[in-house]
């Protein structure tokens, strides 16, 4: 065996710019997928902890009746006594944060423009807000007690023509079915680098929120963050009740779930298209190996030489030009995805109209180490298997035959 990779080895080094050329598209495809991989899974890496930290958080609790599509604020549809709830699921360990949250539909208009937005009621000492804290652009956070403060995302500013301080008018749909209108001061205006979600999302205090909505300590949902993702199922069966229902973020973000889902399969059938492609480079190099070395495998053939040792030699071969395309693939590879990890992919605001996805304006790399081996293990089967038909074609010649095709 140990002859064999030498000679193969040896083989190779006869036409080193082939080769070489060979195993490094081998690498480029690698290289390729795996960054294709880590686009896929940092994209729904990032999505899901976007969903998580502004939308649905780890967990919600809502009313049987409630449904977020209709934003409803009859009473029945909400849960009562929100603070006192809240603070009962705060005092479990694994909780970090239970806050809660009251959604209505609004409007804001400034001058001759106006704009749909969803009206968010939110406690502002509560550590669940950090993202938008975080994300502040100019002014200052909400307080408790402001009665006149609004915060508003930088898209929504950029398209209304607004600044910290401005007053806008802003109507909101109430509990009875009516509509009020009240003008409002800018405080701050904030990103989440989530362009559809900063747009369409306002911020006020949960009091305010509930007094001008008609919705006096009332709240839409509960939401819930825990200190650890996987205590997500346990803290939601210690929750169950027979008066409101307990979500998790599989069951909010479950279109983002299938979505993904789609796409790995879309993407497994590219992956097996690019590695198909760089398949038939071997392919190529091997066959003309095999008739520039004609009169040698005769002579190997003649001395005694089984085709079964031939064929393992092609094998050798192309394992050797697999794993050289491979270290190639995971250098260039590795690079790429160092690169799009730190600064991403700007992809502006390709979510804008898309419901259930929450979608930053850049998409970050983040490779996984199952991604790195199922792709290498990939890439080297199909090296493998692109040498059977060369191997077959060495192994079938007769040495007659041979030794006769290869006079000059």
């Amino acid at each position: 065996m140990i002859q064999l990779i030498k000679m193969a080895f040896r083989d190779l080094g006869r036409n080193r710019r082939r080769s070489l050329l060979s195993a490094l598209a081998l690498g480029i495809g690698l290289a390729l997928l795996l960054l294709m991989a880590s686009v896929i899974a940092g994209e729904a890496r990032g999505s899901l902890q976007s969903s998580i930290k502004l939308q649905s958080g780890n967990l919600q609790v809502r009313s049987k009746t409630f449904d977020e599509n209709k934003t409803s604020l009859a009473w029945t549809d909400l849960v009562e006594n929100p603070d006192k709830i809240a603070g009962q699921i705060a005092s479990l360990p694994p909780v970090q944060v239970a806050t809660p949250r009251l959604y209505a539909s609004g409007i804001v208009t400034a001058g001759d423009n106006s704009l749909g937005v969803r009206v968010v009621g939110i406690d502002p000492p509560s550590t669940a807000n950090a993202p938008i804290q975080a994300g502040m652009v100019s002014g200052e956070f909400l307080k408790a007690d402001d009665t006149t403060g609004i915060l508003i995302g930088q898209p929504l500013a950029e398209k209304l023509a607004l600044k910290t301080g401005d007053t806008t008018n802003l109507l909101v749909n109430t509990s009875n079915g009516d509509v009020t209108q009240q003008p409002f001061i800018i405080r701050g205006i904030y990103t989440t680098h989530t362009p559809a979600y900063d747009q369409s999302t306002v911020f006020m205090p949960l009091a305010k929120a509930q007094a001008i909505t008609q919705t006096q300590d009332h709240a839409s949902i509960i939401f819930v963050l825990v200190k650890n993702i996987d205590q997500t199922n346990a803290v939601a069966a210690a929750l169950q009740s027979s008066q409101y229902q307990i979500l998790t973020y599989l069951q909010m973000n479950e279109l983002l779930v299938q979505f993904e889902q789609l796409s790995q399969v879309y993407m497994s059938v590219l992956y097996l298209i690019i590695l198909a492609i760089t398949a038939t480079v071997i392919v190529n190099t091997l066959i003309m190996s095999v008739f520039e070395r004609t009169r040698e495998i005769g002579i190997l053939s003649a001395i005694g030489m089984k085709s079964s040792s031939i064929m393992a030699m092609f094998f050798a071969e192309s394992g050797m030009l697999g794993l050289g395309g491979i270290v190639m693939g995971l250098a260039i590879g590795g690079l790429m995805v160092a690169y799009f990890t730190k600064f991403g992919f700007y992809i502006g605001n390709i979510s804008a109209g898309v419901s259930g996805i929450t979608l930053g304006d850049h998409i970050y790399a983040f490779l996984t180490p199952t991604d790195v081996i199922t792709l290498t293990i990939a890439a080297l089967i199909v090296t493998m298997l692109a040498a059977i038909y060369p191997a077959v074609l060495a192994a079938r010649m007769e040495p007659v035959d041979a030794l006769r095709g290869g006079k000059k």
